[in-house]
């Protein structure tokens, strides 16, 4: 039976996908042509509305084949027309649709970091990039050893796309383990943290160097599976208890807004602590 379900799900997906995808790029084409910023911010607007409906259709055929499975604390005071920055730990690829879900219409629509190979998945690629999310490149310790002028290149594709989201009010949704958790990836870490990589703090850095100004919050997620976290066809075909979202509301400390990630090695240093204390946090919260 859950073979079943997952299948007419991941149809759904499909069929929806299809559907709007041509509008979205359509739409896309229009603003790409036309140069006039009011026009470009209104239908930067609308292919939102677009991905919002998309992700509506998508979530309500899941909960009605498998039920709502998510539990969610902390969705209180949130605003809709406030900027976010949203961290979250990583689990699994169903933690991009559940937080899509869980955030849906009631903060702005999630952007996040997506690596530059995912451009090339059909239909999604070409949607993500008319929805102007980031695409990043990351290099090897090697790699950069061989050609040190890509030093800081990808950081600095996070910091253009950061000037594309000072116009409306966004939530932009960084996973700072840069890697979904697994015991094997903690252990060659060498993680002090029991349920967490180690927080990376170049994507929000810059984040906050552009956008700080507008952040006056960031919303820390914690998603913890019941039994464990499913495989991207695990989530489609239902194949898991519940998951648990607890999202805590943080206001940003003044000193981390509006400071250049690459030259001020005081902004990063208390970045870094920053992030580490919240994850000690974290650690410790899904571990209850």
């Amino acid at each position: 039976m859950s073979f079943i379900k997952g299948t007419i799900v991941l149809s759904i997906v499909i069929l929806n996908t299809l559907f709007w995808v041509p509008i979205l790029i359509a739409f896309s084409i229009i603003k790409l042509i036309i140069p006039i910023p009011f026009i470009q911010n209104v239908l930067s607007k609308f292919l939102v509305w677009i991905a919002e409906n998309w992700i509506w259709m998508n979530t309500a055929s899941h909960q009605l084949l498998h039920g709502n499975k998510v539990k969610v604390s902390g969705l209180q005071q949130l605003d809709n027309d406030d900027w976010y920055l949203v961290v979250s730990n990583h689990r699994a690829a169903a933690d991009i649709p559940i937080l899509q879900n869980v955030f849906h219409r009631k903060i702005p629509f999630l952007k996040f970091f997506l690596k530059k190979e995912l451009i090339w998945v059909p239909l999604l690629g070409i949607a993500w990039w008319a929805l102007d999310f980031p695409f990043m490149r990351r290099f090897s310790a090697e790699y950069l050893a061989k050609n040190p002028k890509m030093k800081g290149k990808d950081l600095e594709v996070t910091r253009k796309a950061c000037e594309k989201f000072k116009d409306f009010p966004i939530s932009v949704l960084n996973f700072i383990e840069g890697t979904r958790f697994s015991e094997a990836k903690r252990k060659k870490q060498h993680s002090k943290f029991k349920h967490l990589l180690k927080p990376k703090s170049g994507g929000i850095g810059f984040v906050l160097g552009s956008m700080g100004l507008q952040m006056t919050y960031m919303l820390q997620v914690s998603i913890k599976y019941s039994p464990k976290a499913p495989s991207a066809w695990g989530y489609l075909s239902g194949r898991y208890d519940k998951v648990e979202i607890i999202i805590e509301k943080i206001k940003i400390p003044m000193n981390l807004k509006n400071k250049n990630y690459i030259t001020d090695k005081v902004f990063r240093k208390d970045l870094q602590v920053w992030l580490n204390d919240l994850w000690c946090e974290q650690d410790a919260r899904l571990g209850d």
